[in-house]
């Protein structure tokens, strides 16, 4: 029989059967020394797989005249698969079957001259073997690519899916902690075994990023897939340092990300060259990690590390690119929670300060109040209240709510705040003061109106963006539809309750400017809401407000608030206002219990809105504290006037004021029977201090001027001012009553003090 070249291979085959493992290993030598990469990964490369290749080639040459075409290894596409997986360009997996082909068939290229001397059979086996070695390497080549460009696309769908679940569940809060757990939450369900993320205590605080050595952390946010294993040493909040050279330290003090393999030389174990703070010494079940630093609006905020202990694959560089978007769009997130969370830090602390700290000293109602800010993310508001102590004994009791949030919500509350009281120092009727009030309204409207402009030209851009920015990122995006501040630049609006309560009349005044009304709960138990003519909101202009006076017992309950007390989102206004009634009737006497109650009953954890809510208890100045006198326009009953005055102060035990007031009630008598109109009356209140009302029909305001030295008149309201401790004029519908304030610490002044009036 004619030896032929498909028998010389066969034969070729069989000889160097005996040597595979030989040639195995020349193989492996080879491949270690060219492509010393894969040798990471032994599930790619390991002695098996090559010893797997050689086999089926040998094989399949020594078969060749029954198949026709040597057989693939069934694990090589599943290698394929796993190379996609770490990373690896798939042309090392080609460059890999090469090299070994040459290897291969370099051997069996030896071997055949020892098998015959025939040069044309030596030809024709040669071209056979280099043809089904190529065929060989093409078809596995091709099987070896197919796989890894379907596992390299499957990869890349899971990529952008966890890339948009993290845009859709990192950052659904303001809160800090919170944010930084559902990254670390999103990571251990999707690539990671443990999770940290620790933020630097300086940013925390609101500083920018140290330089210090060593720099300080805190413990945001934590996991780890199995309790327990390993060992986290770090408990969420605490503080800790980066040791000197640490991949953290090193990240937060570069800005890079790095991916690291951790064996013997580089566990926490006192053999590496830097300690790692987040696992247990000598724990040797971390397989590798990834440290990236968590950076926004170029300040660096912490870090955020990924571990790997249970999956089989290592972390590679497309994990390092894949995991640093994930975590660019976390620290957008962090950092607008540091924001807001600074901002209301803020906005609080100027709300607090704008707000009624203490309850003046006055005795017409005793009071109690709160403000609550809101628990969700809509940032601190604007609303206020305020006890202000007018002439005659009276108070003015104000309940108001700037519309927005964030700092500039507050500071505009405390500038309407001041306004009113402002207002109320001239004594104005509640509905003339809410008119005045809508005016400064519209004044800062007009104010915020040409600032806007302004602002906006000097954030706009220099040049147009392109068509690569011109969708948003994500990190503005986050900022924009969150930021604590972000308010309208134009109107500036706001509502306000306004009430004056008499204690001598027992009455109440009160007017509102589109604000929710009062409740008032009386002495036969019941709680009913005042019929209040409702009026505009403050800020709309050229409408009117309307006053409303109604009768208050002597104990009687007012509570005044915010419609965040009676607004929320399960239930209605109507069953807010049941509720708040029914609290006001149940709640005991005292008005700070009344308050405690009212928001137990009212409030959930985390209400929607700020809130405020005063509460008065009404008290009464009986007869025996008020004495009044009908006066006539003569100028001969002042001396009875002050005979009378004397007889009242010896009658309250006031003898030590008896000079003060006389001099005092003679002046404001005198003044308004000269330059006032009847009827006048002469009223003396015993209240904290003494005070001195001449009222009359004139509605002419009198005022100091300073007389010439050649002058008979013109002081007597330069020593009432003297004298009083506090003195005005305050206006009615018919006429003006001027008050003086008397106490004992009242002295004579000096003669050279004295000015004209």
């Amino acid at each position: 029989m004619e030896p032929t070249a498909d028998g010389l291979l066969s034969r070729a085959a069989h000889e160097l059967g005996s040597k595979a493992d030989e040639l195995t290993a020349g193989v492996e030598r080879c491949l270690q020394q060219e492509l010393p990469e894969l040798w990471e990964y032994p599930d790619v490369m390991a002695s098996q797989n090559i010893a797997e290749h050689v086999d089926a080639v040998l094989v399949g040459l020594e078969h060749i005249a029954e198949s026709g075409e040597i057989q693939l290894p069934d694990g090589d596409v599943e290698r394929s698969r796993r190379l996609a997986r770490h990373g690896k360009p798939v042309s090392t997996a080609l460059r890999a079957y090469r090299l070994a082909q040459g290897v291969i068939l370099d051997s069996l290229l030896e071997e055949l001259p020892r098998l015959t001397n025939d040069p044309e059979l030596l030809s024709a086996a040669t071209r056979k073997l280099i043809t089904l070695s190529t065929e060989y390497v093409d078809r596995t080549s091709e099987q070896g690519v197919t796989a890894f460009q379907e596992e390299r696309d499957r990869r890349l769908r899971w990529q952008l899916s966890v890339v948009n679940e993290a845009s859709m569940r990192i950052g659904t809060t303001l809160h800090i902690a919170r944010t930084a757990q559902e990254l670390v939450d999103l990571a251990i369900e999707q690539f990671a075994d443990m999770v940290t993320v620790d933020l630097l205590e300086s940013v925390l605080h609101g500083g920018d990023t140290p330089a210090a050595d060593p720099l300080v952390l805190r413990r945001i946010a934590q996991r780890s897939a199995v309790d327990g294993s390993p060992e986290l040493t770090i408990t969420p909040q605490q503080l800790h340092t980066c040791p000197a050279g640490c991949p953290s330290g090193r990240a937060l003090a570069t800005g890079q990300p790095s991916r690291h393999r951790l064996d013997a030389s580089h566990l926490p174990d006192g053999s590496g060259p830097a300690a790692d703070p987040n696992v247990t010494p000598g724990d040797q079940g971390i397989d590798s990690k990834i440290v990236v630093p968590l950076h926004a609006r170029d300040t660096t905020l912490g870090v955020a590390e990924f571990f790997r202990h249970r999956r089989p694959e290592l972390f590679d560089d497309a994990d390092l690119l894949f995991v640093q978007d994930i975590a660019a769009r976390a620290a957008a997130a962090i950092d607008n929670a540091l924001r807001y969370t600074h901002a209301r830090a803020t906005a609080l602390t100027l709300q607090h300060s704008l707000l009624l700290r203490h309850a003046p000293r006055q005795s017409a109602v005793e009071v109690a109040y709160r403000y609550l800010p809101a628990g969700s993310d809509a940032g601190v508001g604007g609303d206020w209240y305020d006890v202000i102590p007018l002439s005659g004994a009276r108070v003015a009791l104000v309940v108001g709510d700037v519309a927005g949030h964030g700092i500039r919500a507050a500071a505009t509350m405390g500038r309407l705040r001041t306004a009113v009281r402002t207002l109320a120092d001239i004594d104005l009727p509640p509905d003339e003061l809410l008119t005045h009030l809508d005016d400064v309204v519209l004044r800062l409207s007009a104010e915020a109106s040409a600032e806007a402009p302004t602002q906006a030209r000097a954030e706009a851009p220099t040049e147009a963006p392109t068509a690569a920015s011109a969708e948003p990122s994500a990190e503005a995006s986050i900022e924009a539809s969150t930021d604590p501040d972000a308010e309208n630049d134009g109107d500036v609006g706001a509502t306000c309750l306004y009430a004056v309560y008499d204690p001598v009349s027992r009455r109440c005044t009160l007017a509102r400017a589109g604000h929710v009304p009062p409740v008032v709960v009386r002495q036969d138990g019941k709680a009913e809401l005042l019929d209040l003519p409702p009026g505009p909101p403050l800020g709309l202009g050229g409408l009117p407000f309307e006053s409303r006076e109604f009768e208050l017992p002597e104990g009687s309950l007012i509570a005044l608030y915010t419609d965040g007390l009676i607004e929320a989102r399960d239930h209605d206004v109507d069953a807010g206002l049941t509720a708040l009634r029914h609290a006001l009737v149940q709640s005991a006497p005292s008005p700070e219990t009344v308050c405690d109650s009212v928001l137990d009953a009212l409030l959930p954890a985390k209400p929607d809105d700020d809130i405020a809510l005063l509460v008065a208890r009404t008290r009464a100045l009986g007869a025996d504290q008020v004495a009044t006198w009908d006066v006539e326009a003569d100028p001969s009953v002042v001396a009875r006037v002050r005979a009378d005055v004397s007889r009242q102060l010896s009658t309250w035990g006031l003898e030590g004021l008896d000079f003060t007031a006389a001099l005092v009630v003679s002046e404001l008598v005198t003044n308004a029977i000269r330059y006032g109109r009847s009827p006048i009356r002469l009223r003396l209140i015993h209240d904290y201090t003494l005070l001195c009302e001449v009222s009359d029909a004139s509605g002419t305001t009198p005022h100091l001027r300073r007389a010439r030295a050649s002058d008979e008149g013109g002081r007597g309201l330069l020593l009432v001012a003297q004298f009083a401790e506090q003195w005005g004029t305050r206006h009615a519908r018919h006429g003006k009553t001027v008050w003086a304030e008397l106490n004992e610490s009242a002295a004579f002044p000096e003669v050279g003090l004295v000015e004209d009036m």
